[in-house]
C-alpha cells in the first residue's frame, strides 16, 4: 500500500497529459528551467559580490558635532 505500480504512474501520467496537453508541459518545463538558471545567476552573481574586497569611506559628521556645540553653549 505504501508503493505505487507502474500502472499507478501510468494513470497520472495519462491524466496529467489529459489536464495539460502536449504543448503546455515542454512549455511549463522551460519555464523552471529559466527560472533555475536565473537563480544560479544570481546566486554567483552575489558570491562574486561577497568575495570582492570593500572599501569604507570614512567621512566626518560635522552637523552631529555643531548640534552638540550649540547645546553645550545654550547651556554654559
Amino acid at each position: 500500500m505504501g508503493s505505487f505500480s507502474i500502472w499507478h504512474w501510468l494513470i497520472v501520467l495519462v491524466v496529467v497529459l489529459l489536464l495539460f496537453g502536449r504543448g503546455k508541459i515542454p512549455e511549463l518545463m522551460g519555464d523552471v528551467a529559466k527560472g533555475i538558471k536565473s537563480f544560479k545567476k544570481g546566486m554567483s552573481e552575489e558570491d562574486a559580490a561577497a568575495n570582492e574586497p570593500k572599501t569604507v569611506d570614512l567621512k566626518a559628521d560635522n552637523s552631529m558635532d555643531s548640534k552638540q556645540n550649540s547645546e553645550n553653549k545654550d547651556r554654559g
